[in-house]
C-alpha cells in the first residue's frame, strides 16, 4: 500500500533542476560554490524583494551566521519563541549566549508580541529570533516596533514560510536578516541546504566570509577568524535553481491542500484551524489542527492514519519543555503547551491526490463517528 507523507521532496515536472544539474556536470563545477550558486542568490533575492544573499548548506547554518553577525556572543541572551524546531535555538548554544523563550500567542502560532514587551522588562537581549511556523506569519510589524524601540536586532527564522506574503511583502525580509531552509520537507527543497537574506551588505559579506572557513584573501591560506565550512555546493544550488521555478506551483497545491481539509472536517466542530490573517497569503507548509475533543486524542489520529500507511505528526514540542533546554527562563508557556498537547500536522505533501486526500479526512471523520 502506497505511503502518503507528510511531505516531501518534490521535483518539477519539466526538469528544471536536471538541466541545471547536468550543467554543473558538464562545466566540472562540482565543488562548493560556482554559477548556480551565485544564480541561486540572485534569483531568490529577486524573488523575495532583498538586497544580498548568501547559500549555505541548511537554514540552521543561516541561523549561526545571522546571530554571529549581529554580534550575539558568550554571555549575551537572545529571545527566540518556544514554539519550534530545536535548530532555531541551537546555533545560540553554539555562540555560548542563552536563550530567553516567549510564548506563543492564542490564535496564532508564533511569539506573543505582549511577552515579548514583558520579557524586555527583565533583560536586554543581544538579539531577537522569530518563527513564522507552519508558513502562518508572525506579527512581524508589531515584533519589529518592539525591537526597534530597544533597539536590538531581528531575526526571522523563515524556514517554514518560503512564499509566505504579508502586507504585500515576503516572510524573511522584515527582520535585519532573514533565513530559509531548504531541507528535503520543505516547500522547495535542495535535498539539504539554506539561504541568509538581509539589506546589510556588510554583514551578508561577513557571512559569506564565515562560511568559507574565514579564508582571507592572500595567496598562501591566512585566517585570522573562526570560519565554518557552510557553503552549499554548486550541483544543490542547480536544484534550488529548479525548484525556484516552480514555488509558485508548490503554494497553490498546499493552499488547496489546506482548503481541502477546511471543507472536509467542517462538520467536526472539536477540530479548528489556525489560518492566515486578511493582510496575508500563507503557504500553509503543513496543515496543522487543533483538537478540543474529551475522546479523540491527536495520538488517536495519529494511530489510525498509521495503521493505513499514512504519515502524521504532532505540532513541535516547545524548547522550554525539551531536557536540554529546560534549565531556560520562559516568558508564558501555557499556549505553546497546549498547542503541543492538542495539536497535530495533517498530510501536506503536494504529491497527494484529491482522492488520497480524501481517505485522510474519512479516516479522520470515522473516528467521531464511532
Amino acid at each position: 500500500m502506497k505511503k502518503i507523507l507528510l511531505a516531501s521532496p518534490h521535483m518539477s515536472d519539466e526538469g528544471y533542476e536536471q538541466e541545471f544539474i547536468k550543467e554543473a556536470f558538464d562545466t566540472n563545477w562540482i565543488a562548493p560554490l560556482g554559477p548556480n550558486v551565485d544564480s541561486f542568490e540572485r534569483e531568490l533575492s529577486e524573488m523575495v524583494g532583498i538586497k544580498y544573499s548568501t547559500a549555505l548548506i541548511s537554514g540552521t547554518a543561516a541561523i549561526h551566521l545571522a546571530l554571529k553577525a549581529v554580534g550575539v556572543s558568550e554571555g549575551d541572551k537572545v529571545f527566540v519563541q518556544s514554539l519550534t524546531f530545536s535548530a532555531t535555538v541551537n546555533p545560540i548554544i553554539y555562540q555560548g549566549a542563552t536563550p530567553v523563550f516567549i510564548d506563543s500567542e492564542r490564535g496564532n502560532w508564533n511569539m506573543d508580541p505582549s511577552k515579548l514587551r514583558e520579557a524586555f522588562n527583565y533583560h536586554k537581549p543581544k538579539a531577537v529570533i522569530v518563527v513564522h511556523l507552519y508558513g502562518i506569519s508572525a506579527k512581524i510589524n508589531e515584533i519589529k516596533s518592539i525591537c526597534a524601540e530597544h533597539n536590538v536586532p531581528l531575526i526571522e527564522d523563515a524556514a517554514e514560510s518560503l512564499g509566505t506574503i504579508y502586507k504585500n511583502q515576503w516572510t524573511g525580509t522584515f527582520g535585519d536578516y532573514g533565513i530559509f531552509s531548504f531541507n528535503g520537507n520543505k516547500i522547495i527543497t535542495t535535498s539539504g541546504g539554506g539561504m541568509l537574506v538581509s539589506h546589510n551588505k556588510s554583514g551578508v559579506d561577513k557571512a559569506k566570509f564565515w562560511a568559507t572557513q574565514a579564508r582571507e584573501n592572500a595567496v598562501h591560506y591566512q585566517h585570522e577568524d573562526i570560519g565554518y565550512n557552510y557553503r552549499l555546493s554548486n550541483v544543490l544550488a542547480g536544484i534550488g535553481r529548479g525548484q525556484l521555478k516552480v514555488l509558485e506551483e508548490r503554494v497553490a497545491k498546499k493552499r488547496h491542500i489546506f482548503e481541502k481539509y477546511i471543507v472536509g472536517l467542517k462538520e467536526i466542530s472539536e477540530i479548528s484551524f489556525v489560518r492566515e490573517t486578511t493582510d496575508e497569503r500563507s503557504n500553509y507548509w503543513l496543515s496543522a489542527i487543533l483538537l478540543d475533543s474529551n475522546t479523540v486524542t491527536p495520538q488517536g489520529i495519529m494511530e489510525a492514519l498509521n495503521a493505513e500507511n499514512i504519515e502524521s505528526r504532532p505540532i513541535w514540542k516547545p524548547m522550554h519543555m525539551q531536557p536540554v533546554f529546560s534549565d531556560y527562563e520562559i516568558m508564558g508557556g501555557e499556549v505553546s503547551e497546549s498547542y503541543f498537547k492538542h495539536g497535530l500536522c495533517l498530510p501536506s505533501d503536494t504529491k497527494m491526490t484529491d482522492e488520497e486526500q480524501d481517505k485522510v479526512i474519512s479516516i479522520i471523520k470515522s473516528l467521531w463517528s464511532r
